[in-house]
C-alpha cells in the first residue's frame, strides 16, 4: 500500500530490496484503513496471514514484471510489525486472560535465549495402506499439528477395495517444510517492577528472520500475539488434572532492540530541550547539579561531586581497531559507619534511568555476572544474565563491598574495565555487554578507619581491583564540635519535615499509602535531575580540547614522577592506590562528565583543572592517608628495627600468635606501642608477617 504522506511506494521498494522479510509500521496500517488496522489487533493469527500473501503476490507480481518471460516462483514473505505507539496493556503484569489472541506491545529484557530449532510449518504424511501423500499445516507458534484418523485418499479408486486402517500415517520428515524457531524469555525492566515484587518473565517464541538475532541482556520491545499452549508434564496423572489450563507465551510477530541501553522514558518534549538547554547555560549549573545529589545527606561535597559525575558518565569510545575504551566513572566509597555511604548508592539507585542495588554478602559471581540454568522441559542450558548484565547502560550500586568473597569480587574486574562479560560453562562460550558504571561501598578491615595503620592496611582490598575505581573517597567521622552541632541540627530537621509531610497525609489508610509512595512523593528536583541525567547521557558526547589535553598529560606525568622518586629515595612504599594509565583515562572520564553537564560539546581547561581537583581530594588523598614510613626520624628508626628483631625473636618461622598478645608483650619489655604497631606493619608489608584469622592472629611466614 502506499504511504498517504508521501507519494512513493516505501513498502513495495523495501520488498523489493528485503525479498524475504516486509517490516510494517501500524501507524501506517492506521493511516491506510483504520479497520483494518483493528481487525489485525483483534484478530492477528487470521490477518497476519493473510497480509503475508498478499506480499507474497506483490512480490511474485513485480518479479513477473522485472524477469519477463517464466513464471517467477512463489517465495514466502515474513512479514514483521513495530509501532512507535502503545496499544494494549502497557506492561507484562497487566496481560489478563482478555488479551489471549490479541496483538499487544510490550518491553522488557532478554534475559535467556535457547538454541534455535527447526519448526516444521506442514508435515508430509504418507498412508502406509494406498500409499497417497497429504501435506498437513502446522499451526504457528508453539502449536502442534492434529492428524485425521482415517485415510480418505482412496476413496475413489475402486468399489470393492478394502478401506485403508485407522491411524495409517507414517511422517515422511525430507518432504516436510520447517522454518526456524527460538524461545526466548522476557523479563520485567528493573526500573517498571513494583517494589517488594519479584520481576514477572514470559516465554517468547520467534521464528524465521527474528532467530539469533537477540543476545541476553538486550533491552527490547515486541509485538507480538499472546498465545497459550498446553504445558506437556512428564508426570503422569497431571494430563488429567490440567484439560483446561493453559499457559501463556507470546508468539513474537516483530522486535526492536533498544540501542541506548536504558529503558527509560526516551522522548523528550520541545519544551523540555529547551529547559535543559537553558539550565545548562546558567552560571552556576554545576553548583546546581551538586546541591541535587543527595539533598538529605549533610556535608560530603566532595563525593557528591563524584556521584554526580558517576550519573553523566564519560563518553564511550571506539577505536578503528574495533576495541572500545569504558565511559563510565567508577567510585569507591571507603570508610567509618554512619557516614550515610548506603544512602549515596540508594540515591543513586533512584535516580540512575537504570539501576541495580546488591548488597556484598548477598551476591555470588554468577548472580553478579551470568549463571548457565538448565530448562527445565527441553533439558538444555541457557544463559541468565545477572545483575551487571541486567544493569547494562546504568549503575551497579554494590553495598559492603569488603565483606564479598574475593572469588566473587574477580568475576567484577573484567566487567570494570572491558565492559564485558566472557562466560564459558556448560558448553556455552559467549560475551555479553556489561556496559555499566560501578558505585561501591566498603568499611575497613577493622570496621573504623585506623589513622594510626598506613593506607594500605585501611584498604584491605588488592591493587588490581582499586586500580579499577576512578574515585576513592575516605569517608572519616571527624570529631569536630561545630561540625557535629550543624549534623546533628540537619538530621533533626530532616525528621521534623519527614513527619509534617506524613501528618499532612494522614487521612489515607497504610495500603493506599504504600501505593502512592513512589508516584507523589517523588520530588519535581529530583525527577528533573532523572530526566537530564538521561537526556545528557543521550545526547552528549565531549571531546578533549587539546589545551585540556596537555593539562591532564603534564599533571599526570609530574605526579608519576613525584612518586617514582619517593620511592626511589626509600621514604616509603609504593601507595596504596597504584598511580597507572588508568588513573590518567580517569581523569579524561570526569572531565567529560563534567562538560557533560553543562550539555558542552568540547572539554575546556577550567573542566581538566576541575577533575583534577577532585581526583586529588579523592584518589590521592586515599594513596596518602594514613602513616607513613617517611615520617621517621633516624633515631625512631632505629627503634623500630630493634621492635623487629625483638619481634622475630618471639615468633618461630610459622609459629602463630594472637596480635595484641604480641603488642602487649612488646609493650611490657619496654617498647613504645606505636613503634611495636609499625614495626609489625611494616614486616607485614614486606611479606614476613602475615594476617590470618579475620587479623587477629600474626604468623610468621619467612625469615
Amino acid at each position: 500500500g502506499s504511504d498517504h504522506v508521501s507519494t512513493a511506494f516505501i513498502y513495495r521498494d523495501a520488498l523489493l530490496a528485503a525479498r524475504t522479510r516486509l517490516r510494517v509500521k501500524m501507524e501506517h496500517m492506521q493511516q491506510f484503513d483504520k479497520d483494518l488496522a483493528e481487525c489485525l489487533i483483534e484478530r492477528p493469527s487470521e490477518y497476519l496471514e493473510q497480509l503475508e500473501l498478499a506480499a507474497a503476490d506483490v512480490l511474485a507480481a513485480s518479479r513477473h514484471r522485472e524477469d519477463n518471460g517464466e513464471e517467477p516462483e512463489r517465495t514466502p514473505v515474513q512479514v514483521l510489525l513495530y509501532s512507535d505507539s502503545q496499544f494494549g496493556p502497557s506492561t507484562m503484569r497487566n496481560l489478563t486472560s482478555e488479551n489471549v489472541t490479541k496483538l499487544v506491545r510490550v518491553s522488557g529484557i532478554v534475559i535467556g535465549a535457547s538454541k534455535a530449532k527447526a519448526k516444521a510449518t506442514a508435515i508430509c504424511v504418507r498412508c502406509k495402506d494406498c500409499l497417497g501423500v497429504m501435506f498437513c499445516p502446522c499451526k504457528p507458534g508453539f502449536g502442534g499439528v492434529q492428524l485425521p484418523r482415517t485415510c480418505n485418499l482412496a476413496n475413489n479408486v475402486e468399489p470393492g477395495a478394502k478401506p485403508c486402517s485407522l491411524d495409517p500415517w507414517v511422517v515422511e520428515p525430507e518432504k516436510s517444510q520447517y522454518i526456524d524457531q527460538q524461545t526466548l524469555k522476557l523479563q520485567e525492566a528493573p526500573e517498571s517492577v513494583p517494589s517488594g515484587e519479584t520481576p514477572r518473565s514470559l516465554t517468547v517464541a520467534v521464528d524465521r528472520a527474528l532467530v539469533q538475532r537477540i543476545s541476553p541482556g538486550t533491552r527490547v520491545t515486541m509485538v507480538g500475539i499472546y498465545s497459550i499452549f498446553t504445558s506437556q508434564d512428564s508426570k503422569a496423572g497431571s494430563k488429567v488434572a490440567s484439560v483446561a489450563v493453559r499457559n501463556p507465551y507470546l508468539r513474537c510477530v516483530g522486535l526492536e532492540a533498544e540501542s541506548n541501553a536504558s529503558g527509560y522514558d526516551e522522548t523528550f518534549s520541545a519544551e523540555e530541550e529547551a529547559e535543559f538547554r537553558a539550565f545548562a547555560q546558567r552560571e552556576d549549573c554545576l553548583e546546581q547539579i551538586f546541591a541535587r545529589v543527595a539533598p538529605s545527606i549533610f556535608g560530603h561535597d566532595d563525593v557528591k561531586r563524584a556521584v554526580a559525575c558517576l550519573l553523566f558518565g564519560g563518553g564511550r569510545k571506539s577505536l578503528p581497531d574495533a576495541s572500545r575504551l569504558r565511559g563510565d566513572v567508577n567510585v569507591l566509597l571507603l570508610g567509618d559507619p554512619s557516614t550515610a555511604k548506603s544512602q549515596f548508592l540508594k540515591f543513586v539507585e533512584r535516580t540512575a534511568p537504570v539501576a541495580v542495588y546488591t548488597s556484598g554478602k548477598g551476591s555470588s559471581a554468577a548472580g553478579l555476572t551470568a549463571s548457565v540454568i538448565r530448562d527445565a522441559s527441553s533439558g538444555e542450558f541457557y544463559l541468565e544474565g545477572g545483575a551487571m548484565v541486567l544493569a547494562d547502560g546504568g549503575v551497579v550500586c554494590i553495598d559492603e563491598f569488603d565483606k564479598m568473597r574475593p572469588e566473587d569480587r574477580v568475576a567484577i574486574h573484567e566487567a570494570m574495565e572491558q565492559q564485558t562479560i566472557s562466560i564459558a560453562k556448560a558448553g556455552i562460550t559467549t560475551v555479553l555487554n556489561a556496559r555499566a558504571a560501578v558505585l561501591a561501598a566498603a568499611n575497613p578491615p577493622s570496621g573504623r578507619y585506623d589513622d594510626l595503620a598506613s593506607a594500605s592496611e585501611n584498604i584491605e582490598l588488592q591493587t588490581t581491583i582499586l586500580s579499577r575505581f576512578d574515585l576513592i573517597f575516605i569517608v572519616k567521622d571527624p570529631r569536630n564540635y561545630e561540625r557535629d552541632v550543624q549534623i546533628a541540627s540537619h538530621v533533626i530537621n530532616v525528621h521534623k519535615e519527614a513527619r509534617e509531610a506524613e501528618a499532612i497525609d494522614g487521612t489515607m489508610d497504610d495500603a493506599a499509602m504504600g501505593m502512592l509512595s513512589d508516584e507523589s512523593r517523588r520530588d519535581p528536583k529530583q525527577d528533573f535531575l532523572k530526566r537530564y541525567v538521561t537526556y545528557a547521557r543521550r545526547n552528549i558526547s565531549p571531546r578533549l580540547t587539546a589545551r585540556a589535553a596537555d593539562l591532564l598529560e603534564g599533571r599526570y606525568v609530574q605526579l608519576r614522577s613525584r612518586i617514582r622518586s619517593r620511592i626511589a629515595r626509600r621514604d616509603e612504599d609504593a601507595p596504596a592506590v597504584p598511580i597507572t594509565v588508568r588513573q590518567l583515562e580517569a581523569l579524561v572520564r570526569i572531565a567529560e562528565s563534567l562538560a557533560k553537564m553543562q550539555l558542552r560539546r568540547e572539554v575546556t581547561e577550567e573542566h581538566a583543572i576541575m577533575a583534577w581537583e577532585l581526583f586529588h581530594q579523592s584518589t590521592m588523598q586515599a594513596a596518602e592517608a594514613g602513616v607513613h614510613t617517611a615520617a621517621l626520624s633516624s633515631e625512631q628508626r632505629e627503634e623500630v628495627i630493634l621492635a623487629e628483631e625483638a619481634l622475630r625473636q618471639r615468633l618461630a618461622v610459622g609459629a602463630a600468635r594472637g596480635e595484641r598478645l604480641l603488642l602487649d608483650e612488646m609493650v611490657r619489655t619496654g617498647f613504645d606501642p606505636r613503634v611495636a604497631k609499625r614495626a609489625m606493619v611494616s614486616m607485614i608489608q614486606r611479606g614476613e608477617l602475615e594476617h590470618r584469622g579475620a587479623r587477629k592472629l600474626v604468623v610468621r611466614t619467612s625469615a
